[in-house]
Formats: structure tokens, sequence, C-alpha cells
């Protein structure tokens, strides 16, 4: 069977429990589609960076799947009929990844290093400055001004 990477955004005012809930009601789904659900990771309460069907936030899941197409699109049905369901997308796979996915990687983000000293940069010198459009007309006087408006 082929092997697919489901996530799905839920409402935000949904409780944990619920959307805990939901996922179950989905691997039941797949379950009676011949399908089996090979990890669930419920990634919490996400901002978004666009406003969905009035939503700010949302609960994201990712569920990697072994089902047949047709379990998919009944899924798929499903959470287009379901209220609390914002947005979904199934994507195809060669192999599932072992272990937690990129977003449950919290040491990506810590290999960065300190942004503090930036030392790499050099000596910026800051050198000689133009003047500025009005200190220019300033420094010329009125009779300058005079003669530019002629």
């Amino acid at each position: 069977m082929p092997l697919y990477e489901h996530v799905y955004l839920a409402r935000q005012d949904l409780s944990t429990q619920q959307v805990e809930e939901l996922t179950a009601k989905l691997s039941g789904v797949i379950a009676e589609g011949g399908g089996k659900i090979t990890k669930t990771e419920y990634w919490g309460m996400k901002s978004l960076n666009y406003r969905i069907r009035k939503n700010r936030k949302a609960h994201m899941t990712l569920l990697n799947v072994d089902a047949p197409p047709a379990a998919l699109n009944e899924i798929e049905r499903q959470e287009r009929l379901n209220e609390d369901v914002l947005r979904y997308l199934t994507i195809r796979v060669e192999a599932h990844e072992d272990g937690p996915s990129a977003m449950m990687r919290k040491s990506d983000r810590d290999d960065r290093g300190e942004r503090g000293d930036r030392g790499d940069r050099g000596d910026r010198g800051r050198g000689e400055r133009r003047p500025r459009r009005d200190e220019a007309e300033d420094d010329a006087g009125p009779a300058a001004v005079a003669a530019v408006e002629e």
C-alpha cells in the first residue's frame, strides 16, 4: 500500500481532548478502509500566517498513514464536511521518517549559535557621510536658493 503524510488544522476554540477525539475518528476511518496509521504527532496550537475562516491559530496534527487511496479519499471527504477542520494536506511519500518530524525537533533551532557578538562583520568604517538635503540648502544660504528658483 502507498505511504502518506496527512496534516490537518483544527479550529482554535477546540480543546486538546476534542482534537484527539477527531484524530481517533480519522484513525477509525483508515482502519475501516484497510489501512493503518503508523505515527500520530500532535504539534499543538500554532499561530497561522494569515486568518483562515476567522481563526488566527489552529491545532495541528500529523498522521503517517499506510492505506489504500480510497481510505484517504474518505478521510478527506469527512474533513471537508467537518466544520472543526480548517485545512488538510495529504502528501504521498516513498518512506516515512523515523523519529520525530521536523516540527517536533527543537535541536535544529539551537544549533544556530548566538547572535550577540557579530564579530564576523569586520570593521565597518562609517567614513564621511553626505550632507542631508535640507542641510545642504542651509549651508548654501538664501541667495543660492533664490538663484535656483529663477
